[in-house]
């Protein structure tokens, strides 16, 4: 028995319930007082007003739902206790369910994210990744998920109100970042620190940020380059387990309270502060400003005073980064855009050390080097007779080809034959069948191969299950073949569907059972037309276009 189990062993007998990564993320913000003066995630009432009004029930400004999403299966009711443990089963703390609900996630994501654009993140991971039932309640504590990493700059609220004392910091700045720092960054927070005369703590997000973001751990590194090079005693590197939710204007107010209740004075709100990029048009989600002028709105109610960033240019003539304001008649401004300094990067072509620090462009190519070997996870679904296997079959024969990677090919009628031969057709064992295939390709994408799995799995609950296995650990990619029922028919040597419409197999996809259409795949394949070389062709082409897969010749 562990010591906090022989703590707490009276409670050994609750019932468990496994967090997924974002949910243990917000606990662990919960359980040290980071999202003050919440003491737990949210019940019904709260989460309502929170949506609608950026308040709790007790009118404190809080900006972002803080939620338990369960499944609908999930057997407890409101009055019972259940243990919150980490995805091993580790006991984390215990929550008292005071509210169990359905939200609407509709709204949810048009108050908060102010679009229901598949395309944003946000409202992607509500829609596809969070079960349709939330439940709330206070959660007491047990035991803080264990962080055995870069522990000289890990720092509860209280830890870090400590430290600020022990300097003599009564007041201080903080930025906030989820990119590597370069030398704009590094020129940005010494203003802050000149402009305000505090001392300024470095705050990066090294909980789940954007897909396809640098890995927190090669950022870590860039801070600590950026941090030493100041040469002065007003910098404080500090790390921030948070979950981004990347929901722009909503997401810097949030910023702002848990800085507050990470002791900090003063916020650096930067042009675009949490935005996610373009939506489905091309367009911004939210406007460059927008989020500063929320953030100013509520700046004295909240307790914290904003600091703005000023849009910095590098000018050659000056060797220096300078405001627009202080931009001279004739000066020419040199830039490398994000998507432009990722293709340096990726391809160990010259970046300049205007740009950046040569030693943060060093551990960025460590980084990226790492990122090359990232596995992935290839998902084709689709119904019976869509053409999945066979397509899969192609792609999987041509990566062999042009690239280095192992490949391993997870088809649907083989796992069933090895691996859940036990397993039957009900809704259930469905799912579990998908289940025991993402785990499958997770561990082969952990340990950077590609894996490919051709299943229908009709279920999206289940593929996002799949998904979440997967994306910790690598890039999963939805490759939904999207061929009409009838065509399928067509195909159908088996004679399984003249079986179905027969009443002779039950439960059968697409005739006695649903197939729920993936709503954001990251590959959609017609095929009800082209042949299956034509369509593997095209799913090549795509993972070479997304920087996934580089030719070796």
């Amino acid at each position: 028995m562990t010591k906090i189990e022989s703590k707490f062993k009276d409670t050994l007998d609750l019932p468990r319930f496994n967090l997924k990564d974002r949910q243990l993320y917000d606990l662990e913000m919960l359980m040290v007082g980071g999202f003050a003066p919440l003491t737990g995630f949210m019940n019904e009432a709260d989460y309502k007003q929170v949506v609608n009004e950026m308040r709790l029930e007790s009118g404190s400004v809080f900006p972002i739902p803080v939620v338990l999403d369960v499944p609908d299966s999930f057997p407890h009711k409101v009055g019972d206790e259940v243990m919150l443990c980490d995805p091993y089963g580790n006991p984390m703390a215990i929550i008292k369910i005071e509210s169990r609900f359905q939200p609407d996630k509709e709204v949810e994501v048009k108050k908060v994210y102010g679009t229901d654009d598949m395309t944003h993140p946000g409202v992607r991971y509500v829609m596809n990744q969070m079960h349709d039932t939330y439940i709330g309640g206070k959660v007491t504590n047990l035991q803080l998920p264990e962080r055995h990493d870069f522990k000289n700059v890990r720092y509860t609220p209280t830890e870090l109100k400590a430290l600020f004392k022990e300097k003599g910091w009564n007041e201080v700045v903080a930025f906030q970042t989820r990119n590597p720092m370069h030398r704009v960054h590094f020129e940005l927070v010494k203003r802050a620190h000149e402009q305000t005369g505090l001392p300024v703590l470095v705050h990066p997000v090294v909980g789940m940020t954007r897909e396809g973001d640098i890995d927190y751990i090669t950022r870590v590194h860039t801070y600590r380059v950026v941090c030493e090079a100041y040469g002065k005693d007003f910098t404080q590197l500090a790390l921030l387990p948070l979950a981004m939710r990347m929901a722009g204007p909503r997401e810097a107010l949030w910023h702002m309270i848990v800085r507050k209740n990470y002791g900090v004075t003063h916020f650096i709100v930067g042009r675009d502060h949490a935005g996610p990029g373009k939506d489905s048009k091309g367009e911004s989600f939210y406007s460059p400003y927008e989020a500063r002028d929320l953030a100013e709105k509520y700046a004295e109610e909240v307790g914290i005073k904003i600091v703005p960033s000023a849009e910095l240019a590098y000018v050659k003539e000056r060797q220096a980064y300078v405001s627009m304001e202080e931009l001279k008649d004739g000066e020419v401004t040199e830039s490398i855009s994000g998507t432009e300094f990722r293709r340096r990067l990726f391809a160990g072509e010259d970046i300049p050390e205007w740009f950046s620090f040569p030693e943060s462009i060093a551990e960025l190519r460590v980084g990226v080097d790492k990122q090359k070997r990232r596995g992935i996870t290839l998902f084709f679904t689709g119904l019976s007779g869509a053409g999945k296997s066979a397509i899969a079959t192609i792609v999987a024969t041509k990566l062999l080809e042009i690239q280095n990677r192992e490949v391993t090919f997870l088809d649907g009628d083989v796992i069933r034959n090895h691996l859940t031969s036990e397993l039957g057709f009900s809704k259930e064992h469905r799912d579990l069948n998908v289940q025991r295939v993402g785990y499958v390709a997770s561990e082969i994408t952990k340990h950077g191969g590609i894996a490919i799995c051709s299943l229908i799995a009709p279920y999206a609950q289940a593929r996002n299950k799949a998904r979440e296995l997967v994306e910790s650990h690598g890039t999963f990619v939805e490759v939904f073949v999207s061929t009409p029922l009838e065509i399928c028919e067509q195909r159908d040597v088996k004679g399984l569907y003249e079986k179905a419409r027969k009443g002779i197999i039950k439960q059968f996809t697409g005739i006695s059972d649903p197939y729920e259409e993936p709503k954001t795949p990251e590959i959609i394949l017609e095929a009800g037309g082209g042949t299956p070389e034509i369509h593997a062709d095209r799913v090549i082409e795509i993972l070479i276009e997304k920087g996934l897969i580089k030719k070796k010749f």
